[in-house]
């Protein structure tokens, strides 16, 4: 259970005490149409996955993350979001802890997502 502890209780830093980067959903529909793709991480529950999700983005929810997260490339960009933006930036600062070092959080979450999009997902 101490990853568990750690998982939830970063508060957007990682173990080194290195602040989580955040961006924007402008930045983000940027970088989705770049040349090097970022990895898109979904840690929502499955309910909340099924309700409607980013095009293109891979669904770990945060409670399976450490189980699962050596299912992500290291090397890649990777940007997580979740509803508003609290539970992916625990979820960064967790891989950052775990050696990831091109870590993103959404700011806002998928709702600064809709916000920002006349479409949507």
């Amino acid at each position: 259970m101490d990853w568990l502890n750690r998982l939830l209780g970063g508060l957007g830093r990682s173990e080194s005490g290195t602040q989580v980067r955040e961006i924007g959903a402008a930045e983000l529909e940027t970088l989705l149409v770049a040349a090097e793709r970022p990895v898109l991480v979904d840690v929502r529950e499955a309910w909340e996955w099924e309700s409607g999700h980013i095009a293109g983005a891979v669904h770990l929810p945060m409670s399976s993350l450490p189980a699962r997260c050596a299912e992500l490339d290291r090397e890649a960009e990777i940007v997580i979001y979740c509803h508003l933006g609290q539970r992916s930036r625990r979820a960064a600062a967790y891989l950052m802890g775990q050696g990831f070092q091109r870590v993103a959080s959404l700011r806002g979450g998928i709702a600064a997502w809709e916000r920002q999009r006349p479409g949507g997902r």
